[in-house]
């Protein structure tokens, strides 16, 4: 694929592919990096009927607009190409027109960030690297153990010690070498760009790599195509670092500037009230560049940051489409996860049901009309925080071997008999 250049969200800085690894060396950290397009070549070499003959049921399809280098081998897990449901006794509920589910745990791993390994791993082996790292509460860390497994390349992982324990199984389970930092994820976040700093490990780290927005953009690609190019009014997303959101954003302009879909969707930002920085200077119609560190809380481990790592593309990202950011409690977030359930049949982690939560609040403050055709992207799967879900979800009713103990639970439950 043809990348123009590499450009800095804040000042506009120009770079060659090459010239840099993760963000502007004039902006630091905050200056991470949007991959540009050669639109104009792209319209001469791919068309989208192209991507619909494709017979890969991957993000992979979508090949000729990813920064991957022709040739270049990809790990075997089939990632992407997740389903987008109609859930129309979810609109129902919602009082909305129409609402799809795009279930994105249904990814290897079990969550979006799949699709941002998939192309850092494919990115290393290309580049001979023999070490990958990144700092998560867990999805992304998953990610990156479970993409590195499948080709043997060793990851270094840089996890909170407080994330949840199936989290922390999995990266185990797949080998990686786990570090549980005695601290946060933002803690974990900084010691994993100074490792990689040290050792020369290739840093995988949200927004850090401008990369991982690439692979996440594909889930627009997606949606885009299963709705046969008439996308949505409006996206709803959970956001954290910032970086899905971006990635949203991102890939709806690419099929935007390649004439594929007529306009990009209202992106609805949503973040938990306890780890809500992105939401506070968007209310607050600040600079995103100069955002200050709140001391994240949250049952939703994934949507947690002190200090989001792609902030200005997330905000922007809802400034450009005409969207708005909601926060919403961690009660709500909980709320969602048996609702989404019960309505769609998709069983989502307290980040991913916080979309629900989201559209509630977007209804309240009008940010979303009844008239409006819905998404909700499900990021991660509920059996990552079986914990927080049994919180919500009520428990089983204990009855003897005994068909009358069942009869007198029917009755008190209120099941029917038809006979």
């Amino acid at each position: 694929m043809l990348v123009a250049e590499l450009r800095c969200a804040i000042c506009g800085r120009s770079y060659q592919p090459n010239e840099v690894d993760y963000t502007c060396l004039d902006c630091g950290p905050a200056g991470t990096l949007d991959v540009m397009l050669d639109t104009d070549a792209l319209k001469q070499s791919v068309t989208r009927g192209d991507i619909q003959r494709s017979t890969d049921p991957s993000m992979w399809r979508y090949r000729p607009l990813l920064p991957l280098a022709e040739g270049v081998t990809v790990p075997p897990l089939v990632v992407g190409w997740t389903p987008l449901y109609d859930a129309p006794r979810l609109a129902e509920s919602l009082g909305l027109k129409q609402v799809w589910v795009k279930d994105d745990g249904r990814n290897p791993t079990g969550s979006l960030k799949d699709r941002a390994s998939a192309l850092i791993v494919a990115r290393a082996m290309a580049e001979g690297i023999e070490v990958v790292t990144t700092a998560s509460t867990g999805n992304a860390a998953a990610a990156l153990a479970g993409l590195s497994a499948s080709v043997g390349l060793p990851a270094v992982i840089f996890v909170p010690a407080s994330a949840p324990e199936a989290k922390i199984a999995q990266l185990l389970t797949y080998g990686a070498t786990v570090l549980l930092v005695q601290g946060n994820y933002d803690n974990a976040f900084d010691l994993a760009v100074e490792a990689s700093e040290r050792y020369g490990w290739y840093c995988r780290n949200t927004g850090m790599n401008p990369y991982t927005l690439e692979g996440k953009k594909t889930v627009a690609y997606e949606i885009a195509e299963q709705l046969n190019w008439q996308v949505p009014d409006v996206v709803v997303v959970s956001v954290g670092d910032g970086n899905i959101i971006s990635g949203v954003h991102k890939g709806f302009r690419d099929l935007l500037a390649l004439g594929w879909i007529d306009r990009v969707p209202r992106l609805i930002g949503v973040q938990a009230a306890g780890s809500a920085a992105c939401y506070q200077v968007w209310k607050a119609g600040q600079n995103p560049a100069t955002m200050k560190p709140v001391n994240a809380h949250t049952v939703a481990d994934s949507i947690a940051a002190d200090l989001p790592r792609d902030r200005v593309k997330a905000v922007r990202a809802v400034q450009e489409t005409g969207g708005a950011f909601v926060s919403v409690s961690d009660d709500a977030i909980l709320e969602g996860i048996p609702v989404l359930a019960r309505l769609s049949g998709v069983f989502a982690e307290p980040a991913a049901a916080a979309t629900y939560a989201g559209v509630r609040a977007a209804l309240v403050e009008g940010f979303i009309q009844p008239g409006d055709r819905v998404a909700l992207l499900v990021t991660g799967n509920g059996l990552k925080d079986i914990k927080s879900a049994m919180r919500v979800a009520g428990t089983g009713r204990a009855v003897a071997p005994d068909i009358e103990e069942v009869e007198r639970a029917r009755q008190e439950l209120g099941l029917p008999s038809f006979k």
